[in-house]
């Protein structure tokens, strides 16, 4: 399949960032979104920066997947 629906703000296209996951209508990944959240920046300065093309609503899906992704891999990475 070439689009994968990950949540309402969240897709992944073969043709769009080589797959990696972006926000929906746009080339942003969600990766830099997270890197930006991780580095403590307030969401309201993530949207401005992005010129809107990123909500607050979809920050927080972000976040929210990253989260049950870390808890699907956890057990994974805990040491033996």
């Amino acid at each position: 399949m070439k689009v994968k629906t990950v949540g309402r703000f969240v897709v992944t296209d073969q043709d769009i960032c080589h797959g990696e996951p972006v926000f929906r209508g746009t080339k942003i990944l969600v990766a830099d979104v997270l890197e930006q959240v991780a580095s403590g920046m307030a969401w309201e300065a993530i949207v401005e920066e992005w010129r809107g093309s990123v909500t607050p609503e979809a920050i927080a899906e972000a976040v929210r997947l990253a989260r049950e992704a870390l808890m699907t891999e956890a057990p994974e990475l805990a040491p033996v």
